[in-house]
């Protein structure tokens, strides 16, 4: 049996002139998963100040809705980006919603990552008081050639971060449609000197390179714009992600297109 949940949460993007929805997915009860949730009557909201607001407003909706569901929920969230460059693919044209929601979404369900973004930040701070000091008494040419500055340019140029630094806590994972766009946000949104989303994520596509990662310790999964050419691989990637990970909260679908009617007329 099905059970269609009501609708969680809905803004309208006025100054980005686009529409976000988030919504709880259907899903077949099983033993493994919680009741269908009936969530409580939509309320108005004011209008958001910009496109990172409109992201972390979804993220505040996505994570209170985790919270009242439980493990293994499932929620999609619609941005409507028609209103935009009508030359770029959804894809491209929700990059950087994408980038700011997942990014809020990971402050406010992966354990210990706030803590840690606060103890960069204060390393940050550190190092840039440090670097103050010290060239109030050594000179331009006394600098360059000092090591302590040089380690605190490097740490102020990794965010906090040491340079092989790696995340060891939960994961978040975002699927991309292809192989070629998992990998160009690997270099985009994870560029060590400025970073688009924490160091929790990572990112694989609905192909066959997923069958590689370790997902046991997945926390989060999203699915990145998701067209009906990959709603197979989506779903054994979905089946799969809920059976084998410890831990995992929320699969998130995010502008998915997987209707096709001209074959079934029916999609996810």
């Amino acid at each position: 049996m099905k059970v269609t949940a009501s609708l969680l949460l809905c803004w309208l993007c006025l100054n980005a002139g686009v529409t976000a929805f988030v919504s709880p997915l259907a899903y077949s009860t099983t033993a493994a998963r919680p009741s269908p949730l009936a969530l409580s009557s939509t309320t108005a909201t004011e209008l958001p100040d910009s496109l990172e607001d409109a992201a972390e407003r979804a993220a505040e909706a996505t994570a209170q809705f985790v919270e009242q569901a439980g493990p293994l929920a499932r929620c999609r969230v619609d941005f409507d980006t028609s209103v935009g460059d009508e030359t770029y693919t959804l894809l491209k044209s929700s990059t950087e919603f994408m980038q700011n929601f997942v990014t809020a979404t990971c402050y406010a369900l992966i354990p210990g990552l706030q803590a840690e973004r606060q103890a960069e930040m204060m390393a940050v701070a550190q190092a840039k008081a440090t670097l103050r000091e010290i060239a109030n008494e050594k000179s331009p040419e006394e600098m360059n050639q000092d090591e302590t500055v040089q380690q605190l340019s490097q740490i102020i140029e990794c965010q906090g971060r040491a340079p092989d630094y790696q995340w060891k806590g939960p994961i978040c994972r975002v699927y991309f449609p292809d192989e070629g766009s998992a990998a160009l946000a690997r270099r985009d949104w994870m560029n060590p000197a400025n970073p688009k989303v924490p160091s929790c994520v990572q990112f694989s596509s609905c192909g066959g390179v997923q069958s590689t990662n370790d997902i046991t310790n997945d926390h989060l999964v999203f699915f990145y714009c998701p067209k009906a050419s990959e709603a197979e691989f989506v779903e054994q990637i979905l089946a799969k992600s809920e059976a084998e990970s410890t831990n995992l909260q929320l699969s998130c679908f995010v502008n998915p297109n997987l209707v096709d009617m001209g074959v079934t007329g029916f999609g996810m």
